[in-house]
């Protein structure tokens, strides 16, 4: 089961509308109202469809339509609400004020989608394109090369002037901490033995044996 539909097509006008028709719609809906737009058009004496004359008055007839070029601050806005909204272009239309929904959308493929492109500019997800993305990539990439260039730079000064500063305190540390030569020729003095020693060297003589210049000899 689905939706009955709102006229017997075949009894209905289709095409263009004429004059007449207009002024007909015109003076119901002004005594009237709108209505149900399913019974409208039998209840003014019209062979339309109820879908026919709703878009014939809401496009073209209704009073307070504004009509001639959009405006700057209409275009800004209404690539505002398409960002937020997307192809709803009834809600759009709902906050132009005196602009159809079916209007708003022509305007857009003939028009603002032109404007977007040309800005580098997506029009169906309001984001830069691919070209320039790359180039503000490329951009941010040589501000960051720039930056490494210069952190480098300063880390080589900084370890020049350590290198300075260790070459000048090496060169003036042997002055400050050189050391006096030491004879570190070594020999035994037999005046310096103890009691111990003398005894083992009279021992020593008894046995036929002697010391001389710090070596034991056999007599």
């Amino acid at each position: 089961m689905g939706r009955s539909p709102c006229c017997e097509k075949a009894h209905t006008n289709k095409g263009a509308w004429t004059k007449e028709e207009d002024e007909r719609l015109v003076a119901y809906i002004k005594e009237h109202g709108e209505g149900c737009w399913r019974s409208l058009p039998k209840a003014a004496g019209l062979l339309r469809c109820g879908k026919s004359c709703r878009l014939r008055w809401i496009n073209y007839l209704r009073p307070d339509l504004k009509r001639g070029n959009f405006t700057e601050e209409e275009d800004e806005l209404i690539i505002k609400l398409h960002s937020l909204l997307g192809n709803k272009w009834s809600l759009i239309a709902g906050r132009l004020q005196g602009r159809t929904d079916n209007e708003i959308k022509n305007y857009w493929n003939t028009h603002i989608r032109r404007k977007l492109l040309s800005r580098g500019i997506d029009p169906t997800t309001h984001r830069p394109l691919h070209g320039q993305a790359d180039l503000s990539f490329a951009k941010e990439e040589e501000k960051d090369e720039s930056f490494v260039r210069r952190v480098e730079e300063n880390k080589s000064n900084n370890s020049n002037s350590n290198s300075n500063s260790n070459s000048s305190s090496s060169s003036e540390e042997p002055k400050r901490w050189r050391c006096p030569d030491l004879n570190l020729e070594l020999g035994i003095n037999p005046s310096s033995l103890k009691q111990e020693d003398s005894d083992e060297y009279f021992m020593g003589e008894e046995l036929g044996l002697c010391f001389r210049n710090g070596l034991l000899e056999f007599r």
